[in-house]
């Protein structure tokens, strides 16, 4: 496994577009849901190794602001296995030094699942380990508009001069606040693209794509991700 003592760079924040639940399930003949509930259990099984690498932020790209366009089977699964998830995390991962938070716009969701998503970010509050966030009803341009509409009422409030506005005044008002930007964006199943993910976050991000589906990331996958990681020479637009 590797760690901070393995002499491998373990970047400080990752980001996984979790993809291929769908296609795992259909190359098996199975319904959707059936991919989804593979992919939901891989969920608590890397969250847990990545904990033990030194990796500081996990962000998971869980749900997205056009998920909802899904048909509504596939949907009503999903919220089925995030209902269980936060169960989960409220018993299985007691014991976890892992704090949750939650990113992305949680008015939508039945009362109930919004009571439990309070409930899993009270309960971890106080964890010194690994932060992870969960982004559910997540999309990055409503998540900057978001911020520009703070923006705006704080500048017609006169609590905020418009000529002094600088990119860390957006980045204060984004989901990840006070948080570093991710060093590495992992997309599972072999897409190029990072789908309203982190926009802004990620402007100097390294990527990684893998043809592995979601359902069979492992550990393994993983630590190859951080090994071609460390192959890059990230110049943040210099020399």
């Amino acid at each position: 496994m590797l760690d901070k003592n393995s002499g491998i760079y373990i970047p400080q924040h990752v980001g996984i577009i979790m993809d291929g639940n769908g296609r795992w399930a259909k190359k098996r003949g199975l319904p959707r849901s059936i991919g989804h509930r593979y992919g939901a259990q891989n969920f608590r099984k890397i969250t847990r190794y990545i904990s033990k690498t030194g990796v500081k932020i996990l962000t998971l790209y869980a749900f997205s602001t056009e998920n909802w366009k899904r048909p509504i089977e596939e949907v009503n699964a999903l919220m089925g296995l995030f209902r269980q998830y936060l169960i989960d995390l409220l018993t299985d991962f007691r014991y976890d030094d892992i704090k949750v938070v939650f990113i992305g716009d949680r008015s939508v969701f039945e009362p109930k699942l919004i009571k439990l998503i309070n409930e899993s970010e009270e309960v971890a509050k106080d964890r010194k380990g690994m932060l992870l966030n969960i982004a559910m009803n997540y999309g990055s341009r409503s998540e900057i508009l978001r911020a520009v509409k703070q923006i705006g009422r704080e500048v017609r409030d006169n609590a905020l001069d418009p000529d002094k506005i600088t990119e860390d005044d957006i980045s204060k008002r984004l989901y990840t606040a006070n948080e570093p930007d991710p060093d590495l964006i992992i997309r599972t199943g072999g897409e190029f693209r990072l789908s309203n993910f982190l926009l802004f976050q990620s402007a100097y991000s390294e990527f990684y794509s893998t043809e592995t589906l979601w359902p069979d990331f492992d550990e393994e996958c993983f630590d190859n991700a951080i090994l071609e990681f460390n192959k890059r020479n990230r110049r943040f637009g210099g020399v």
